[in-house]
């Protein structure tokens, strides 16, 4: 080991106190990062605990606008809405999510009667309203591409009719977002923007949000491993990122986020666009379960927000968001 440059130079020397720190930081995390993923159900006056998901609830509409004039007051800059079906409302097409005026499209309203500063986004995606829980239409027990491609078109539409500043789709459909764009731009939505899943993989960290949302006691057959991504891969998620591109999106998100920084990394240094990445629900439980048990400092949501940031993240869907949000309003 050479140590000629010693003690000339100590790496120690500016992390010896906190203002050094702070002024050679490389990276920061601020309410701007952060986006919020919200759960809605029906009924009034309903809080429901979503018990895979400790802390996080479903929102009945009038209890959503409570919590919308929350995120107003921490400054978050963007909701994610995810929809909580009845039984009775879903089929094998998903037609509910056509319906002009659905959970999702009243949640959407209520945002706009709030606050025209929260950007809204909306998933496109079918899981939510069919009766197998999957993300397309089935044929023969498969998910026939081309036949979900027309129903998420329309899906589309109805959100952004609905006033959706941000479609999500997410649903991994080969050709998905450039069907999107050219309805979009046909029927006069030029400036609504695509935030494409263009790197979802077919994970086990789904779990809770699954339940959270009612389509895990619904899905059938071999999962969702024919349309969403093997986790073994790393290059095929530059190839859909660069489709997606291609295609019209504006901003791409990766699924699930901590255990893929590598893809996030690649990204960030192959392709020129916006990176967000999913916290999604499985990370959340995780961390969430170790806190509660003392096993971990709540330290821990900072440090793997940052690992996104670090990554090459312009942004991060959490469900820490509003906690996040609150103590850096506190540090002003």
């Amino acid at each position: 080991m050479n140590f000629n440059n010693f003690p000339n130079i100590r790496m120690r020397r500016n992390r010896f106190k906190s203002f050094s720190r702070k002024l050679v930081e490389e990276n920061a995390l601020s309410v701007n990062d952060l986006i919020y993923p919200i759960f809605v159900t029906y009924g009034k006056n309903k809080k429901e605990p979503i018990p895979e998901m400790p802390d996080l609830f479903r929102y009945s509409l009038d209890m959503f606008e409570k919590e919308i004039n929350r995120i107003k007051l921490l400054k978050i800059p963007a909701v994610a809405i995810f929809p909580n079906i009845e039984k009775n409302k879903k089929d094998e097409q998903g037609s509910e999510a056509l319906n002009k005026n659905n959970l999702v499209c009243k949640a959407i309203k209520i945002v706009k009667s709030i606050s025209n500063e929260i950007g809204i986004i909306c998933d496109v995606a079918l899981d939510p309203y069919t009766n197998h829980g999957h993300d397309g239409i089935l044929i023969n027990g498969d998910v026939n591409n081309d036949e979900t491609l027309k129903i998420l078109e329309t899906q589309a539409l109805v959100q952004a009719e609905a006033g959706c500043d941000i479609l999500a789709p997410s649903d991994m459909m080969d050709g998905r977002v450039g069907v999107i764009r050219n309805c979009l731009e046909k029927n006069g939505f030029v400036n609504t923007q695509i935030m494409s899943y263009a790197a979802k993989y077919a994970s086990s960290f789904y779990g809770p949000f699954r339940s959270a949302v009612g389509s895990s006691r619904t899905l059938l057959g071999q999962g969702k491993d024919t349309y969403q991504m093997d986790f073994r891969n790393s290059d095929e998620a530059l190839k859909e990122v660069e489709l997606d591109i291609s295609e019209g999106a504006d901003m791409i998100i990766i699924k699930p986020g901590l255990p893929y920084l590598d893809i996030i990394y690649k990204i960030k240094n192959n392709l020129n666009i916006p990176i967000f990445a999913y916290q999604v629900s499985g990370e959340y439980s995780m961390l969430m379960s170790a806190i509660k048990k003392n096993w971990l400092d709540k330290k821990v949501i900072f440090e793997t927000l940052m690992c996104f940031k670090r990554a090459g993240c312009n942004g991060i869907l959490t469900y820490f968001a509003p906690e996040i949000a609150a103590i850096l309003q506190q540090k002003q």
